[in-house]
């Protein structure tokens, strides 16, 4: 009997291209459970970050408003600018719940210091059961069923400053103007960027600390950064997209389009600073593991960047 030797195995069949295919059908393989690990572990992460009592956040913030404004002389506005009214904390990292607004001329010209411990004293005299203790940028309030996190903003005559990532001098913002770019451009980008701010705020929190930036300075990056994104929409691409043009962006202070300088980074120096490049480099570095991580298919890269 003959054989027109036509079938998938016949004579005319190139054991070296079905090698080949074998070979991609397997990194295909690979790769899609490699990509379905990866949004797992991302997924997770998300969840966990998310579990905070925002409810008992927002009702003791409240409480803290009322109380100081019977209290104080100026006008208490707290703005619900922080990072429970923008989902975007992460336990562990320098960030806050709120911004306190006092209106004091004589506090702004005193030490951001100074600021918080007054602050501190009158959440000690409203709230005596519950624990403040005065951080490096913030005030934190341990109540019953909620830790929170109050940054004290001082206003006088039109300017709003806050402690820069120091502690120890101030830097001017726009907060008003800086929450609304920032629910703009979420919202522009399918809500994506939430999300996405967390994870890189997981992934800066486990740097040397002088590699680290500000809770607002990555926000204020992200804002730049997705104001005209037009890629995919997965964390794991927006994550390596934000770290990849962070380490250019870092190097320049932000100014806010209206012309306003927005000022959250002062505390790196002007353009091209030395500590503007070595944030630069760790930024650079990450994007860098990231893309190897990918290229091996390695999870554990991954992990090691959550520190887990």
């Amino acid at each position: 009997m003959g054989g027109g030797g036509g079938g998938y195995f016949g004579p005319r069949s190139d054991p070296e291209k079905l090698k080949q295919k074998l070979r991609d059908s397997e990194a295909r393989t690979t790769d899609a459970a490699y990509e379905a690990k990866v949004a797992e572990l991302l997924a997770s992460l998300l969840t966990k970050y998310n579990n905070r009592n925002n409810e008992a956040i927002n009702r003791h913030i409240e409480e803290i408003r009322k109380a100081l404004q019977k209290e104080l002389e100026g006008t208490v506005d707290l703005l619900f600018g922080g990072s429970v009214a923008k989902q975007t904390y992460i336990d562990g990292f320098s960030d806050i719940d709120s911004l306190v607004i006092l209106d004091n001329c004589e506090l702004a010209d005193q030490s951001p210091k100074a600021a918080k411990e007054y602050f501190a004293q009158r959440i000690r005299e409203r709230f005596p059961k519950s624990q403040v203790e005065i951080g490096k940028l913030a005030v934190t309030v341990r109540f019953s069923d909620a830790e929170i996190q109050l940054l004290p903003a001082i206003s006088c005559k039109n300017h709003i400053k806050i402690a820069d990532k120091t502690g120890r001098a101030w830097s001017l913002i726009s907060p008003k103007e800086f929450s609304s770019a920032f629910t703009r451009i979420n919202q522009q980008v399918g809500r994506k960027v939430v999300p996405v701010i967390k994870l890189a705020k997981a992934i800066i929190s486990n740097l040397p600390e002088k590699h680290q930036i500000s809770g607002y300075h990555a926000e204020s990056l992200a804002i730049d950064i997705f104001k005209n994104y037009k890629e995919g929409l997965k964390p794991k691409v927006m994550l390596k997209h934000f770290f990849q043009a962070a380490c250019q962006r870092v190097r320049k202070p932000i100014i806010d389009r209206t012309g306003q300088s927005v000022h959250v980074d002062d505390y790196l120096g002007p353009a091209n600073s030395l500590e503007r490049r070595i944030v630069s480099d760790a930024f650079d570095r990450v994007y860098r593991r990231l893309n190897n991580a990918d290229n091996a298919s390695s999870l554990d890269e991954w992990n090691k960047l959550f520190g887990i």
